[in-house]
């Protein structure tokens, strides 16, 4: 330990130093919200460590680093619905850049996205399709979510998550 008047203890306390030291992980904080007809973002599947209800429209779930969600976001006006959308998202960990999101903080990993109701209704088919195998898609490989992501984009046929899938993204895990 260096005393307080060393210039060591003075480099330490300047912020372009401090700006360099990883911060303690936090977790990733994802807003919900339901409001009839009008607002409904909900988590599809996540297994978040807490979450806290802020009144009886909006909540947020908390997810330590690495964790796997799918947020689902609807919006709808007085004509129907103005906004479908649906992302599978993994939270950062200290060193792992993320990207900013309205309602996650402090940002997170995209893994996929669809937008619009013909794909986010053809990903919630897949999920269940995962699920229907006995797996929970919180444990499914994120490089699948990635391929599907980019399937999606370029309106390709989804690959799908198989049981033999599966057991070689656990067999990858246990070599890590």
């Amino acid at each position: 330990m260096t005393a307080p008047n060393t210039p060591l203890a003075s480099l330490a306390s300047h912020p372009s130093v401090q700006a360099m030291v990883p911060q303690r992980p936090t977790r990733m904080r994802v807003s919900l919200a339901f409001v009839k007809d009008r607002v409904n973002v909900w988590l599809r599947f996540g297994e978040p460590t807490t979450e806290i209800v802020l009144d009886r429209w909006r909540r947020v779930a908390m997810f330590t680093p690495g964790a796997i969600c799918c947020r689902v976001k609807w919006i709808g006006n007085d004509y129907g619905t103005a906004l479908w959308q649906l992302m599978v998202l993994q939270a950062p960990t200290p060193f792992e850049d993320a990207q900013r999101i309205a309602g996650v903080l402090p940002g997170a990993r995209i893994l996929l996205r669809a937008s619009g109701e013909s794909q986010v209704k053809e990903m919630l088919a897949a999920i269940e399709a995962i699920e229907a195998l006995g797996i929970n898609p919180c444990a499914t490989a994120a490089t699948y979510w990635r391929t599907v992501g980019n399937r999606l984009a370029a309106w390709q046929p989804l690959p799908a998550y198989t049981a033999e899938r599966h057991a070689a993204h656990r067999a990858r895990e246990g070599l890590q």
